[in-house]
């Protein structure tokens, strides 16, 4: 009865007041499915503000647009990067589980009205004097939308011979405090949500694996739904009704995503925390460089585990258990690290397993991955920045209707939203099909396709800057602040494109980092999708920099400075993101031709987890 019970017990996993997690009651479809809607409400309260953030801060806070793009890629890099503490933490020390309740609270109440604050203080008491130390700063955010008296005095000239004031003094300070006191608040959210909801899946059945491939595709889907009526609803809201009114939805979002993930509570299971990953991974690299500097004799030569089982994780499932008496040994694949397994140690605490060394490998190998879609998150970056600004100085009527230039990524949303029932109902099934294997497109495969259409994107985002500038030009309307005679669609050319790089790259980076990644550190990767995010939103930024340094340092104007966008060489900065792209694209090629799956390079795994990238289907 007992080992019944046992066999009814994930194994690493618990359910939310800490006891086993039951087969059948705990986990599947069902528990991610809040994870879903959740992040329906998450994605729309980050957006209902970053969307429109680069309008706000050219025209109530008079940065230069050039500026302002880099403000919001700063701020909207610092959101995701720090979605790697997020992960550490799940994996680490908490949970998926308790990171994202954390979060969320935090986020919610740094986006608190003003209004709200006295009253909620005095109901809390004493608790309240906690949560004024960590939300004073962010607090302000909405004060100063609110409050003229805060920002920087009117303006309505846009010639650049006379530039309008720009916000300083306490003022910034006030401003950017609370844009990271958010950013902490989401980084903790993007880097608990996704992995709690795929670890709700049986990875040892092709139909779990199918489940979780499914998930992240629809998680991209949900992110979609969030931004849709984030760039079109709230960004009407906030160019009508004023600023605090979308910090006040933001807020309303937050709150009601919170209860919703708790009624999910007893259906979740989730993976009891290991220790440090990153802990392992500095201990294998300081024994593997020490060892093969102090290789004191023969007998320290490196060994091959044969008499005893594969060491895993608490977390790891019953397949491996049973397989005593298999052989184990090192992989071929960057072999340096194999002196990390050595009978004599330098020092004892530099002991390492095979397990541990091959675990390390892995997360070696995802890295130039990871590098590679650095470049087209950097693309995906101008869907914020120039894109937007560019959409403002044309006419954005549709018919009678107005289109706030912010809402122009409701194109590549809406292509999102119909392209990810498609993909995942109609074009896997018929991959799979025609490649007789389980997942169809692999996740390289999905990644490449994304790195693509980035290059395309950029290639249209420069042709079509360029009719705009010729448009400005040939009616006289360089100087102009009046719309262009040229429809803001023209924009939405490239948004297409930069969407379809999102959703097959995004999705595809998620899943890849996710099953790929050691039990221990699954957290932690998954959060390297959106620390490519924020690596690219940094580079764009860097870019735009390094483009004025060098561009104004040979004696002409820079590409990209001013407050006149029609004076900017933008076309010309679009066709170096593409050549970047295109270069960046080849080095993707070159490593992703050598990788091998997990699946494929560990020798202790059984049958169904060999199966769980690329496998052959049965009959």
């Amino acid at each position: 009865m007992d080992e019944a019970n046992h066999l009814n017990i994930w194994e690493g996993y618990v359910d939310w007041r800490n006891r086993p997690a039951i087969r059948g009651l705990h986990g599947g479809m069902l528990a991610a499915s809040f994870v879903l809607v959740v992040e329906i409400l998450e994605n729309l309260a980050y957006l209902a503000n970053a969307s429109n953030l680069v309008l706000y801060l050219s025209k109530f806070m008079h940065f230069s647009p050039s500026t302002s793009a880099n403000i919001v890629t700063n701020f909207m890099g610092t959101a995701f990067l720090l979605a790697l503490l997020g992960g550490f933490l799940a994996d680490a020390f908490f949970t998926t589980y308790c990171i994202y309740f954390i979060s969320a609270a935090i986020e919610f109440t740094v986006k608190q009205l003003w209004k709200l604050q006295t009253s909620l203080f005095a109901l809390w008491g004493t608790a309240g004097t906690h949560c004024r130390n960590i939300c004073r700063g962010l607090l302000v955010l909405t004060i100063q939308a609110h409050l003229p008296s805060l920002k920087p005095p009117t303006c309505a000239s846009i010639i650049t011979n006379n530039p309008c004031k720009e916000v300083s003094g306490g003022k910034t300070v006030m401003l950017f405090t609370g844009l990271y006191l958010v950013a902490l608040g989401v980084g903790g959210i993007k880097g608990s949500l996704p992995p709690h909801g795929a670890e709700q899946f049986d990875e040892t059945t092709p139909q779990g694996r199918k489940q979780r491939s499914s998930f992240f595709n629809y998680y991209v889907f949900c992110l979609s739904c969030g931004a849709l009526v984030a760039v079109t609803f709230v960004v009407w809201i906030e160019d009508n009704k004023g600023w605090q009114w979308g910090f006040g939805i933001a807020t309303a979002t937050i709150l009601l995503s919170i209860p919703l993930f708790l009624l999910g509570s007893p259906t979740y299971r989730t993976k009891v925390p290991a220790g440090s990953p990153i802990t392992t991974m500095f201990k294998v690299l300081a024994a593997a460089m020490c060892n093969n500097i102090d290789a004191r004799s023969p007998s320290n030569a490196v060994t091959t585990v044969t008499s005893h089982t594969h060491e895993t994780s608490e977390g790891e499932t019953n397949r491996h258990s049973q397989k005593k008496g298999r052989n184990q040994a090192l992989s071929e694949s960057l072999k340096f690290l194999n002196k990390a397994v050595t009978i004599k140690p330098v020092h004892p605490v530099l002991q390492c397993t095979v397990k541990q060394v091959e675990e390390v490998k892995i997360v070696l190998r995802i890295l130039p991955i990871l590098m590679s879609t650095i470049m087209l998150n950097c693309c995906l970056a101008q869907l914020s920045t120039f894109s937007v600004q560019q959409a403002a100085t044309m006419n954005t009527n549709l018919g009678s209707l107005k289109v706030p230039p912010a809402s122009l990524p409701v194109f590549p949303v809406l292509f999102i939203m119909i392209l990810v029932p498609l993909y995942n109902q109609v074009i896997v099934p018929f991959a799979r099909k025609v490649t007789k294997t389980e997942m169809g497109i692999t996740h390289l495969q999905r990644i490449g396709i994304g790195l693509i259409f980035s290059i395309v994107a950029m290639a249209v985002a420069a042709l079509v800057e360029i009719k705009r500038k010729n448009v400005a030009a040939k009616h006289g309307l360089l100087n102009s602040a009046k719309p262009l005679p040229i429809t803001f669609l023209w924009v939405a050319l490239q948004y297409l494109f930069l969407g379809s790089a999102d959703l097959f790259t995004l999705a595809g980076m998620m899943e890849f980092f996710f099953t790929e990644a050691p039990l221990s550190m699954r957290s932690l990767a998954t959060a390297l999708s959106w620390a490519s995010l924020a690596m690219g939103y940094y580079l764009s930024s860097a870019l735009v920099n390094i483009v004025n340094g060098v561009t104004g340092a040979y004696r002409h104007r820079p590409w990209l400075i001013g407050a006149n966008l029609n004076m900017y060489h933008l076309e010309r900065f679009y066709w170096l993101m593409c050549v970047l792209s295109g270069v960046n694209f080849l080095y993707y090629l070159l490593w992703a031709s050598r990788y091998e799956y997990r699946s494929a390079g560990l020798h202790d795994e059984d049958d169904d987890l060999k199966e769980h990238e690329n496998p052959t289907l049965k009959d």
